[in-house]
């Protein structure tokens, strides 16, 4: 009778043990979960990272640049439009006949020329100026250069060798906005010898936020692009010439990545704007628990660029609606070589950093609830023995 209770508790205890190993706690899925997932779900592609990786994500990065993404600006000077307001003065060769008055005084003094300035005038919404006995000239989309030329080859045959000299009084149309955290939101003319983008946010008062928490980004036609400004000041390619119309805007905008799984703290970690390493990232987050770290299932989820995947993705589309492809890129920490890797794997804004647990840990967890469900039933059969 003793025997059969023994045994009967052994079998309750049994099975209670197996219902205990499907409901064992986890913080995310294993290692051969995710590995499982990435080759039969065509949606989630999982990437081994190696040096070859690597070197293709390089050459396949969409985030370069302004210097390697903008046109720079067609040198010249600048171009006059509507709304510039220019101040024009002429000189006739003496004797003066149309813009200066004739001698009559029979003096033998040697007669100079004399300038004759014109009121300021402002190109019209038609793009027009009116130059006495010149008439009216299209002048938006001129070069001061050629207005004066123009000005010029109308008087010829009205005026005695007429010299004209065009000035640039107030730049209506050649300017560059500034807008977003600085000190003060404006419009930066653009002069001739060329304003930069870190002259243009210096004209607007510098930003108002730590450089390494801002982020530039240049508008210029249909092209929207955004570095951050610690990344533009530590690379004078950057400093990029703007032309006229571009759309400067500085973006208060901190970057961050999130820790789970077996790493030392779970949480969002803030980094610089010039990025950080996957090693760099590891050490924020407290590194690989030694308890429980699976070192070879070090995962970064990320939403990547479809331009950007080191890996064909055949005829896959994207499943998101700006054309992005969840990737999870895997580290083998227990490869050496694997610490070169993850110190040149660049973290990205929200990536997630995953750290699934050691098959041993697991079965810690499962031995923990089977002592839990064994001991009291073993108990129970002891005291009716």
């Amino acid at each position: 009778m003793r025997t059969q209770l023994l045994i009967r508790a052994g079998l309750l205890a049994s099975s209670l043990a197996c219902t205990a190993c499907a409901l064992a706690p986890a913080d995310g899925p294993a290692t051969r979960d995710i590995v499982s997932a990435g080759q039969q779900d065509a949606r989630v592609e999982v990437v081994d990272l190696t040096t070859d990786v690597l070197g293709r994500m390089r050459a396949l990065d969409t985030r370069r640049g302004f210097a390697d993404r903008l046109a720079p600006p067609l040198s010249g000077a600048p171009v006059l439009g509507r709304g510039d307001v220019v101040a024009i003065t002429i000189w006739e060769a003496p004797p003066a006949t149309l813009f200066g008055a004739a001698d009559t005084t029979g003096a033998t003094a040697p007669v100079t020329a004399k300038a004759t300035a014109l009121p300021e005038q402002t190109i019209d919404s038609r793009g027009r100026l009116t130059v006495p006995f010149a008439g009216s000239i299209d002048a938006a989309g001129m070069t001061v250069t050629e207005l004066e030329s123009t000005i010029v080859r109308r008087l010829k045959a009205k005026a005695n060798e007429p010299q004209v000299l065009v000035r640039l009084v107030r730049n209506e149309t050649a300017d560059v906005t500034v807008i977003g955290d600085v000190g003060s939101s404006m419009r930066v003319p653009i002069t001739p010898k060329g304003e930069r983008l870190l002259d243009a946010l210096a004209a607007a008062g510098g930003v108002r936020q730590p450089v390494g928490k801002v982020m530039v980004q240049i508008t210029r036609g249909a092209q929207v692009l955004s570095m951050p400004l610690d990344a533009v000041i530590r690379d004078p390619r950057q400093n990029v010439a703007l032309q006229a119309g571009d759309v400067v805007t500085a973006l208060y905008q901190p970057v961050s990545f999130m820790a789970f799984g077996a790493t030392g703290k779970n949480e969002e970690i803030g980094f610089e704007g010039q990025g950080i390493s996957l090693a760099q990232a590891l050490a924020r987050s407290g590194g690989l628990l030694d308890s429980r770290a699976d070192a070879r299932g070090v995962f970064v989820f990320r939403l990547e660029d479809a331009a950007s995947l080191p890996v064909s993705r055949g005829d896959v589309l994207p499943v998101t609606a700006d054309g992005r492809v969840p990737v999870v890129y895997r580290v083998d920490m227990k490869d050496p070589a694997s610490m070169f890797v993850a110190q040149q794997f660049q973290m990205h804004d929200k990536d997630m950093l995953y750290v699934s647990n050691a098959p041993v840990a697991d079965i810690q967890k499962l031995a923990n609830l089977f002592y839990t469900v064994v001991f009291p039933a073993v108990s129970v059969g002891t005291q009716f023995r």
